[in-house]
């Protein structure tokens, strides 16, 4: 019988050691697998987190850009106002002119807008009642000095405008209010305005 304790011992033995061998082997494969895949799993945490970064900063470059975008177009819009508000200054200014000034300044239109001396002249309700037979004796006397029939009439009609006039013969109308005259001169005028007022 000791010849068969011999041999299971033996057989024992040789088994513990494999089954040691098996679990070092089991061990080291173990640890060489979690190694690996915590190597991978660190490389796309700092991968993600690169990528996180520049998302942020496209982002935060993009939210300045809007911003400044947005800045820009609001001092345009306040320019665009300020300017609005000088024509219309020059509008208020044009229609509330001293009677004489008035009067020498629409007769001056009158005259250069006529071609033949025989067109009725629109006024608006106000000036017809207070300067159009003045408007008229004036600018006459220009189409005189020009050479031409100093026959203006003022029309029966009135326009629906803030001053100035419309020289008017048949069909034919020439607009000479204010308000035309100062829109004619914005495109003319903005640069000018606009380096006044912001000293560009």
């Amino acid at each position: 019988m000791e010849g068969i304790n011999k041999i299971t011992e033996r057989i024992a033995a040789e088994t513990q050691l494999e089954i040691e061998a098996l679990q070092a082997e089991t061990t080291e494969k173990c640890r060489a697998i979690k190694e690996e895949y915590s190597g991978r799993a660190q490389e796309e945490y700092w991968k993600l987190i690169r990528e996180g970064a520049k998302e942020c900063e496209a982002y935060g470059q993009r939210l300045a850009g809007a911003a400044a975008l947005e800045a820009k177009k609001s001092v345009l819009a306040m320019k665009q106002d300020a300017v609005l508000r000088v024509f219309d200054k020059a509008l208020e200014t044009l229609c509330s002119l001293p009677e004489k000034q008035y009067i020498e300044f629409m007769a001056r239109q009158a005259a250069s807008a006529a071609s033949t001396g025989l067109e009725e002249i629109v006024f608006n309700a106000r000036d017809k009642a207070t300067c159009a037979k003045a408007v008229t004796k004036e600018a006459n006397e220009l189409l005189k000095n020009r050479g031409l029939l100093p026959k203006l009439t003022v029309s029966e009609k009135t326009g629906n405008f803030r001053g100035g006039l419309m020289v008017k013969q048949g069909d034919i109308e020439v607009n000479c209010t204010i308000e035309k005259l100062v829109e004619l001169s914005k495109s003319e005028l903005a640069t000018q305005v606009v380096a006044v007022l912001f000293a560009v």
